[in-house]
């Protein structure tokens, strides 16, 4: 899955001379948290956050009256608080790197660039959308979840049982688990079209503990 299939394409963007009041009316209409900043060429300069937004006022200890504080804010424009340094990715970027660089940069949310150009934006949101496609969230079927010996062939041996006992995989996911001595992996699946009973059967002989099972 790359990032060009998550993202949200043509991101509503601002200007550095936006003014700040403007660029949180339009996060409100659009019900977004973050716009890139573009100049007069179309070229990224920049992203602001609401919280950026938000965050924007005087010191608490300015002597100024609460109508000079708005007046000041409403003139206060886009380039004075947005970020100049922008993490990007591009639309061929994996989305499981797009999550790293995230993650590691503790940003939620990343413009997507095709050459110089802004094509997209792909946010947290994106991710977790993702990830519950990936697990077969939205899909009714069994859920089962085991710790698997980390040797070559283990996942397909458990998909072959699953499909010689009927099942269909719809989600699946894998996960280490570093501080084990076996070097195990927990890995989930989704499984339609075979009972939660029959699954555990057929699974168990091929993984060292079954951690969860559920109809969902």
């Amino acid at each position: 899955m790359l990032v060009r299939e998550r993202m949200t394409p043509n991101p509503v963007t601002v200007t550095p001379d936006t003014s700040v009041p403007e660029a949180l009316r339009l996060m409100r209409e659009r019900r977004i948290r973050r716009l890139p900043v573009v100049d007069g060429r179309g070229q990224l300069v920049g992203i602001v956050s609401d919280k950026d937004l938000l965050h924007v006022s005087p010191s608490p200890a300015t002597s100024l009256a609460i109508w000079e504080i708005h007046d000041l804010v409403a003139k206060l424009k886009i380039d004075k608080v947005m970020t100049r340094e922008v993490i990007t990715v591009t639309e061929d970027t994996p989305i499981e790197d797009a999550a790293r660089i995230m993650v590691d940069s503790r940003i939620g949310g990343m413009p997507v660039m095709k050459d110089k150009t802004l094509v997209g934006i792909i946010t947290e949101t994106d991710i977790f959308k993702a990830f519950l496609a990936l697990l077969g969230g939205r899909r009714h079927g069994v859920r089962i979840a085991a710790y698997t010996p980390d040797q070559k062939g283990t996942v397909s041996r458990i998909s072959t049982a699953v499909f010689e006992a009927g099942g269909n995989i719809v989600g699946l996911g894998l996960n280490d688990v570093p501080d084990d001595p076996n070097l195990e992996w927990e890995v989930t699946l989704k499984v339609q079209d075979v009972p939660k009973d029959v699954l555990v059967e057929v699974i168990q002989p091929l993984v060292h503990q079954i951690l969860d099972v559920r109809e969902t």
